[in-house]
């Protein structure tokens, strides 16, 4: 890289971090401020509220707000750039705008990989911390998981119904397993009671149980009165835990491993974790657009000085977000393709780069 390069890399990287510097402390603050009276009624010490609740705050934060960041940060400096006319001396140097732009380029993939990483590892495993610490002192994000009429599919063709389960010894009242081949019913098992055991993987106790096995028009009845019955089912006690949120809560790898269980069950339940899976693809590429954006905005002198250029870039990255969340709450309950609503975010804003760069050459 040259000179140029050099020195616009730096001034954009020392101007985000001190961005996120800043946002940090008034994150950290209004947070405090409205959680000081939790924190003295609850058990929480102050060395797990400094060492591990305001860390994995400040990664699910920036998580959240990182995109953003970076458009304050390049409208920032580059705005003081053109308002010292270093912008148009660098222009009238003979370096072209597309030229100009890769440095900006550069710092932003920079940002990509720090952002990649922490969407897909460190903000999950952050978030995951972070809601266990608020489920022990807070008594908040309880167990949000189905015990009274559950079903669950353990297999595509495997159905398994009770009418309770309780948690504390892993048993369940009027257990039914269904099996089903061509939508047709060809076996029915139901028990009093079932219980997981303990040891054995995936293995279920049925107590006085009865099976029903259907051949066309014939019937076989088998009966175990007063007897158990072990069967192997895809079904675990922690199947029936689930919290809000949970899937923010799994890397990209328990990610797709919990997608892939899910599948492999032909359980319909799953499009939560697609359309997280799919945002943590799409978001990071944000900061490129974002950036191209601010650097457009910013890049040459504004009559209303600065301050209009970081409101512009506010309302843009504000804007970003609101699509962003609003493009996931949609997604996971429309028939949308979820690749094309997770990156509808990013192409409409990718038009509007363009937009702005058309604009800023001119």
């Amino acid at each position: 890289m040259k000179k140029l390069d050099w020195y616009i890399v730096g001034k954009f990287l020392r101007t985000f971090f001190f961005v996120v510097l800043i946002f940090s402390m008034v994150s950290m603050i209004v947070d405090f401020s409205e959680k000081v009276e939790r924190f003295i009624e609850s058990d929480i010490t102050k060395q797990v509220i400094i060492l591990e609740y305001f860390p994995t705050f400040l990664l699910f934060i920036l998580g959240f707000l990182w995109p953003m960041l970076t458009l304050i940060a390049v409208i920032f400096f580059t705005g003081r750039m053109a308002d010292n006319s270093e912008i148009i001396s660098i222009l009238n140097a003979g370096v072209s705008f597309w030229r100009l732009m890769r440095p900006y380029l550069i710092s932003s993939g920079f940002l990509f990989l720090l952002y990649l990483g922490g969407v897909h590892f460190a903000v999950p495993l952050a978030n995951a911390h972070r809601a266990e610490l608020e489920r022990v002192y807070f008594n908040r994000g309880r167990d949000e998981g189905k015990t009274t009429n559950v079903h669950f599919f353990v297999a595509p063709d495997t159905k398994v119904y009770m009418t309770h389960y309780n948690k504390r010894d892993s048993a369940a009242r009027n257990f039914r397993i269904e099996h089903i081949v061509d939508n047709e019913l060809v076996s029915l098992t139901k028990a009093r009671t079932a219980r997981f055991v303990t040891g054995d993987p995936d293995v279920w106790r049925l107590d006085n149980y009865e099976t029903r096995t259907f051949d066309g028009l014939e019937e076989t009845l088998e009966v175990g009165q007063r007897t158990t019955l072990d069967t192997v089912l895809n079904l675990r006690p922690e199947d029936f835990v689930e919290y809000r949120e949970q899937q923010s809560s799994l890397t990209t790898p328990e990610l797709i491993s919990q997608l892939r269980s899910q599948q492999e069950r032909g359980a319909g339940n799953i499009r939560k974790y697609q359309v997280e899976l799919a945002r943590r693809s799409a978001e990071p590429f944000t900061i490129f657009i974002l950036t191209l954006i601010g650097l457009s905005v910013a890049g040459r002198k504004s009559r209303g000085g600065m301050g209009v250029q970081l409101a512009i870039g506010i309302f843009m990255g504000a804007l970003f977000v609101f699509l962003s969340r609003f493009a996931s709450t949609i997604t996971s309950s429309a028939s949308l393709p979820v690749w094309l609503g997770m990156w509808m975010p990013n192409i409409l804003f990718f038009a509007a780069a363009m937009y702005f760069v058309s604009k800023a050459q001119r």
